[in-house]
């Protein structure tokens, strides 16, 4: 599938452009060459910059696995991971990788995510059986990854103090249920699809889930926004530092040679990051082109044109290509949200829009690639579609909110 969309970008590209040509706008060939070379350029320089992050946890990953953190947390997830992955070994590590991955998504830690979750992905991959193609156990971290779980938008919510919202979290209760929504959506979906049956222990740890995201919604929205930023900040760093702390004191109390095996689990980052290259190239000349060749602009009018014609309000439309970006582009995607900032105020409605759009879903495109690409999958199966529909499920539920909290 990922070959066939990634072409669509390049034949849009050129109708456009020969459209283009055709109504007197001849510079569009300019522009979208231009483009390739910025875009390739980009995509290499974000490489080289997650080298360093990715090699840093990498080498902190391997000490917890050498001195059983990771089995540990296994052990402690087994229950629920047992059913939601049937394929992974009780005590594997990928269940501490996954674990690991999602609690820096959901405390919105993109740069200690990544590695985490490249690191479950090559360790599931030990256990496929197909090595070319994507594995249930593969496809159900992804769609559970690029649904976006997000407890602490902070991201989002440092662009709009710097656009001078007049309460930059407002946006917190909202934009949490709504990619509550879509990470319950794309896990139901996924379930029903591999069959994983729904019992007493997975159905109460969901309630739970909800009830513990609803308890923390209750106390962060019930802080001025003051608190609340110095709170979720807080929050973020102290978890993430205690567990570097974690794995460092238990890789002393094991006698693990930290240094030696630091660098040992260092060096898997720069492999890691080679490997990726290419992908992470192809991605963003293909979506950048996409961008630029003005199709996207097309796209949101005809959508707005629907939308009024079935008399529904179409405010939200201002909003839509940063959903449309999303899975594809998390820069892109951020840089339309910033548009419609400037463009109609961060606090009108069509910035809160954005704002809760941007912070729904993840890039499922983008990661797809990127996951899947550095262990050599190239048969993803019905990866895309369902992180997709997760992505839409998020995106409803996030235009809702909008309606809900600030119309």
């Amino acid at each position: 599938m990922l070959n066939w969309i990634w072409l669509f970008f390049f034949v849009v590209a050129f109708i456009m452009a020969i459209v283009g040509s055709l109504t007197g706008d001849i510079e569009i060939w300019s522009r979208l060459m231009n483009t390739t070379f910025e875009a390739s350029k980009r995509a290499f320089e974000i490489c080289l910059g997650l080298t360093g992050v990715l090699s840093f946890w990498l080498g902190l990953m391997k000490i917890g696995e050498m001195g059983g953190v990771i089995a540990k947390f296994s052990r402690l997830i087994n229950p629920i991971f047992s059913r939601i992955f049937p394929g992974i070994p009780a005590g594997h590590p990928a269940q501490g990788s996954i674990l690991m991955n999602v609690s820096a998504n959901m405390l919105g830690l993109d740069n200690a995510a990544t590695p985490m979750g490249l690191k479950a992905m090559k360790e599931l991959q030990e256990l496929n059986t197909k090595k070319d193609t994507a594995s249930d156990a593969m496809i159900m971290f992804l769609v559970l990854n690029t649904s976006g779980l997000t407890i602490i938008p902070i991201s989002i919510m440092m662009y709009r103090a710097q656009y001078g919202a007049a309460n930059p979290s407002d946006i917190f209760l909202p934009l949490l249920l709504a990619t509550a929504c879509s990470s319950l959506g794309g896990l139901l979906l996924c379930c029903l699809r591999q069959r994983v049956r729904l019992d007493r222990v997975l159905v109460g740890f969901l309630l739970g889930a909800a009830a513990f995201i609803g308890g923390l919604s209750y106390f962060f929205a019930n802080l001025d926004q003051e608190s609340l930023k110095i709170y979720s900040t807080l929050i973020s760093n102290i978890l993430l530092f205690g567990c570097i702390m974690l794995f460092l004191i238990v890789g002393v109390v094991k006698k693990v040679p930290l240094f030696s095996t630091f660098v040992d689990g260092a060096k898997e980052g720069f492999q890691t990051v080679v490997t990726i290259i290419p992908y992470q190239i192809a991605m963003f000349v293909g979506i950048s082109l996409f961008r630029e060749c003005g199709a996207l602009t097309y796209i949101t009018d005809a959508l707005g044109w629907c939308f009024n014609a079935v008399g529904m309000n179409t405010d939200f439309v201002a909003g839509l290509p940063c959903a449309i970006l999303k899975p594809l582009n998390g820069a892109g995607a951020r840089a339309m949200m910033l548009d419609v900032f400037e463009t109609f105020g961060v606090d009108s409605f069509q910035g809160h829009v954005a704002s809760i759009i941007q912070g729904s879903t993840d890039t499922t495109m983008y990661v797809l690639a990127v996951y899947f690409g550095s262990v050599g999958i190239s048969k993803f199966r019905y990866a895309a579609a369902y992180g997709l529909a997760a992505d839409f499920i998020g995106i409803v539920a996030a235009i809702t909110m909008g309606y809900i909290f600030f119309s």
